[in-house]
Order: structure tokens, then C-alpha cells, then sequence
């Protein structure tokens, strides 16, 4: 191994240690207090119950562990966002389970815990999963109520959601673990089954207090919606729990009941390992944003047996496309060059960027994985489209259209993994966010943003400069630097991968190994729901 080498490899576990050491933090909600205070009131966390109900050793996905980082600081934050999800497996189905973490401001609803709630419906109906909702809620955080009540993706949305998922024929089940209060309280009674524990969980449209403050009434919040009078006067729950652990043990039993699905039918072969060692990975992809590096090497150390069938292989050579299983799924990947490569004109072309010919073999080879039925993976590292008079006068964005056309209709599912830049229109084109990916994750190297921050910084300082001067003001070469300096810092907080994962652009920041845990799991969801609509690209320029 080269030095190079060695210093990527320091570099990327150490950008691995710092994801770790914050998820350990993310993990502790509302703080050990909280959690202590759970405890006492015989009740278990979050995390707890999640991992109590799904099986022992399987594996699982977390979505959203960051969402809401360094959000609400004014308002004391909000860890997760309120609410832990994970796709994992019940007595060997997989579903999602959702649940309200009330160490975190008694499991209020935030704007961005809403956002994250209906981002897990989401996955549950495109993939046809099972959901299961463990609540306990306080309802919406009041102090916000205007971002989170009213618009069409806010709180209402969830229900709407509800009412879909029924009607698709979508397992909902319902455990109320806590509190569960006023619109909050439609949740669990939309879904198919609902169960209640006793003592501690409750239901009602509104408490003790304000009926009292509304029609006078006095009466304490137990007789009001607590398990016996929902399980046996008012009809409004199915099954009354113990405890936490029996409502767990009966959601487990109603699943294990649950008959089997319609599949997709994507092809599927017994799992192998990549033959190339997949931790060189960190020593392999490089510090520096711009140094170049083989996607290649990546590729083979993702892929079963280190196995890849090129797709035209010397042409477009600024994109990777090709045949490929992972975790012994049959995958079409998608992937950025980031080493400077020789067009067949013999062109010099820079890596990372995407060229006409490019973008036109994608959008063939994206057309064929639509046609055989196979999903398909696109790896970023892109900085954009090539600009430039060559490239317009070539036709760069007619090809580049074609492709975003591709990603936009194929009915296949997609997943995408950012592994370093994700810029521009790079971005939509390698499938980002706005294209619906199943599931969309970066590794801690990852970068999203209209542009890089040094360029960005340079056209930022450049404007502000010539403005100041404008009004008159001395503008040196130290004011500049002092300019570039504080935007840049500015732009650098923004392109990094936490910022983006707290806003819910991304599903999480992963571990690279653990990246074909995530597109197996991802596939296997997928797997649940047949594609029903024909791939159509549609009207385009040729």
C-alpha cells in the first residue's frame, strides 16, 4: 500500500469514528434522565421496544437517526426528530416500525417530525410493507404548531396516509404505549388493529384539564381514555396489554399470522462476498474532493465475487454502467468515473463530470434495466454536466435531459448511495432526492450542493466584494480573504453530510460496509410491491 493510500484509509475511519460517536449520542434521546425517568414509570424507551419486537440478531435499518441535528436549539432540539424508524424483521417479515420517542419533549410532534413520519409511510407504501406505530405522543409541540398543522405534507397527511394504506391492503398495526392525544389520537384507530397498555397508555381528543376548561366536567385521564375504558366501554382498541413487553409480544403474534405477498420478482441467487477486500474501501477513496481515484475499485468491493458486466464499456466513460449482484440480488449500478478518462474522439475528459456520450449511454442502459426488471443502483460522485461552448454547441443538455428523463420514469426500483460530491444538476440526474429513490444514503464522506464550497465561496466573495466597493468601501487583499474565509465556513457547514441528513434529504449516514446490508434490505423491500406501470420514457429530444 502506498502513502496515499494510508492517509485515505486515516481520513475515512476517522470521518467513520465521529458518524459512530454521534449515533451513540443521537441514541441517548432526550438524555439518561429521561430515560431513567421511562424506566421508573415501568415503561421502556424507543429504542428499547423497537429492539425488543424485532428478531433477535436479524438485521436492520435505521432511517433518520440524524434528522433534526442541530435543529430547534432555541427549543431545546430534537433528537431523531422525536421518533426512531427502522426497517427490521418481525418473526422474519420485514416491515417498518415507527416509533414515538418520549424522552424527547413527551414525544411531541416537531415539523420535521412529521416530515420524517411521512417519509416512513412512504416507504411502507411504495414497498407494500406491514408498519407498525408504537405511540406514545404528546401531540404537536404547540409552540410550532403553524409549520406542522395546516399544509398539505404536515400532520393532517398522516391520516390522509392511513386511509390510503388500508385501501391498498397495507398491514397497519397500533400500539399505544403512552400518550396519545387529541389528532394524535387517530392514529392508532386507523389502523387495522390497535392495541393499548394498561395503566399507561391513553386516548382521548382532549385530557382531563381541558375537558374540565371546555364543558366543566371532572374526571381524571384514566376514566377518560385509559385501556379499560377503551377496551371494553367504548370499542375504540382490540387488545389491552399488560405492559410494554405483552403489547410487543401480542403485535408479534399478529404478525406471525400475516400471509404472504404478490412479489415483484426481481432475480435473486445465493449471496457471495466480494473477493476484494471490502475495508480497503477507506484507503481507496480519497481525502481530497478533487484527487482522482478508480470508481471501479469501490465497485468491486460492493458487488458479489467482485463480479461487474460492463455496459459499454469504452464509450461515455465518465459514467460506469453495468451488471452486477449485491447480496446476491441482480442490480444495474450507475456510477460516476472520478479519474480523467480519453472520450473516443480522444478528448481528455475530467472525471466526476458528466459528458454527452455519457449521459446517453445511461440513459440506454437505464432503458435496458426497466426492460429485464432489474433495480437499479447509481453511486455518486458527481460535480455536474460538462459546460462550455464544445459542450453546448454538442448538445449537453438535450442528452443531459434524456437521462433525467430516464431516472424520472423508470418504474424499477432505485436507490442511491453519495459517496463523495453531489453537485448541481449531477445531482438530479444520478438520481437524488427529487427522483424518488426507495432509499437514498450517503457515506461520511459525502457532500451535497448546488456547487463545491471553494467555488461557491470565490462567486459569493466576488459579488459581496464588488458590492461593498461599490459603496465606496477599501477592499484589499485581506479584506477578501476575510470575505472568502467567513462564507466559506458558511458553505462547508451546509455541503456536509449531517446537515443534509437533518433535513431528511438523505435516509441516513452509514457506515461504508454496511452498505450492501442497505440495498439488499432495500431490494427485499421493493420486492413486496409488483411493478404495475410500464416504463415510457415519454416525449423527447433525439
Amino acid at each position: 500500500m502506498d502513502i496515499n493510500f494510508n492517509k485515505n484509509e486515516d481520513h475515512n475511519k476517522l470521518l467513520l469514528s465521529n458518524l459512530k460517536q454521534k449515533l451513540a449520542q443521537v441514541k441517548l434521546g432526550g438524555g439518561q434522565k429521561k430515560i431513567d425517568k421511562m424506566h421508573a414509570e415501568g415503561k421502556m424507551t424507543a429504542r428499547e421496544r423497537i429492539a425488543y419486537l424485532l428478531d433477535e440478531k436479524s438485521k436492520s435499518i435505521e432511517i433518520g437517526a440524524f434528522v433534526g441535528e442541530e435543529l430547534y436549539k432555541e427549543h431545546g432540539g430534537c433528537p431523531s426528530g422525536g421518533v426512531v424508524i427502522k426497517i427490521g424483521y418481525i418473526g422474519g417479515k420485514q416491515c417498518i416500525v415507527v416509533a414515538n420517542d418520549a424522552t424527547v419533549k413527551a414525544g411531541a410532534w416537531f415539523p420535521i417530525t412529521a416530515k420524517k413520519n411521512l417519509r416512513a409511510q412512504e416507504i411502507a407504501m411504495e414497498n407494500r410493507l406491514p408498519i407498525v406505530y408504537l405511540v406514545d405522543s404528546a401531540g404537536v409541540y404547540l409552540p410550532l404548531q403553524d409549520e406542522i398543522f395546516p399544509d398539505k405534507e404536515h400532520f393532517g397527511r398522516i391520516f390522509r396516509n392511513n386511509a390510503q394504506m388500508s385501501s391498498m391492503g397495507i398491514t397497519q398495526i397500533a400500539a399505544v404505549m403512552g400518550s396519545c392525544v387529541a389528532g394524535g389520537a387517530y392514529l392508532p384507530i386507523m389502523s387495522d388493529e390497535a392495541l393499548i397498555v394498561d395503566k399507561t397508555g391513553s386516548i382521548f381528543l382532549a385530557g382531563s384539564y381541558l375537558v374540565k376548561a371546555a364543558i366543566g366536567e371532572d374526571i381524571d385521564n384514566e376514566t377518560l381514555g385509559g385501556a379499560t375504558t377503551h377496551c371494553e366501554i367504548s370499542g375504540v382498541t382490540d387488545y389491552k396489554a399488560k405492559d410494554d413487553k405483552d403489547a410487543l409480544d401480542k403485535i408479534k403474534n399478529i404478525v406471525s399470522k400475516i400471509g404472504d405477498f404478490d412479489k415483484a420478482g426481481f432475480n435473486r441467487e445465493k449471496s457471495q462476498k466480494p473477493a476484494l477486500d471490502e475495508k480497503e474501501i477507506f484507503g481507496i477513496l480519497p481525502k481530497a474532493r478533487n484527487e482522482q481515484y478508480e470508481m471501479m475499485d469501490i465497485i468491486n468491493r460492493l458487488v458479489d465475487n467482485s463480479e461487474f458486466e460492463a455496459y459499454k464499456d469504452g464509450y461515455g466513460q465518465t459514467i460506469i454502467t453495468g451488471y452486477a449482484r449485491i447480496d446476491g440480488w441482480a442490480v444495474g449500478i450507475v456510477a460516476n468515473q472520478r479519474k480523467v478518462v480519453k472520450s473516443k474522439k480522444g478528448e481528455m475528459q475530467f472525471g466526476g463530470v458528466i459528458y454527452s456520450d455519457s449521459a446517453d449511454k445511461a440513459t440506454r442502459f437505464i432503458a435496458n434495466c426497466n426492460q429485464k426488471k432489474i433495480p437499479l443502483v447509481f453511486i455518486q460522485d458527481v460535480t455536474g454536466f460538462m459546460v462550455g461552448s464544445k459542450s453546448e454547441q454538442g448538445g449537453i443538455i438535450k442528452d443531459g435531459a434524456k437521462m433525467v428523463n430516464a431516472v424520472s420514469n423508470s418504474v424499477v426500483p432505485k436507490f442511491t448511495i453519495i459517496i463523495g460530491n453531489s453537485y448541481g444538476a449531477g445531482n438530479y440526474a444520478m438520481c437524488g432526492k427529487s427522483y424518488d429513490p426507495r432509499l437514498i444514503f450517503a457515506w461520511p464522506s459525502a457532500e451535497l450542493a448546488v456547487m463545491g464550497g471553494t467555488q461557491a465561496a470565490k462567486v459569493l466573495a466576488q459579488i459581496e466584494a464588488s458590492s461593498l466597493k461599490a459603496k465606496g468601501e477599501i477592499v484589499d487583499e485581506a479584506k477578501e480573504k476575510m470575505i472568502f474565509d467567513k462564507i466559506k465556513a458558511k458553505y462547508d457547514e451546509q455541503v456536509s453530510p449531517y446537515y443534509a441528513a437533518a433535513r431528511l434529504w438523505t435516509d441516513a449516514i452509514i457506515d461504508p460496509l454496511d452498505t450492501r446490508t442497505w440495498i439488499s434490505m432495500g431490494i427485499e423491500a421493493a420486492n413486496h410491491a409488483p411493478i404495475e406501470k410500464k416504463f415510457n420514457l415519454g416525449v423527447i429530444q433525439v
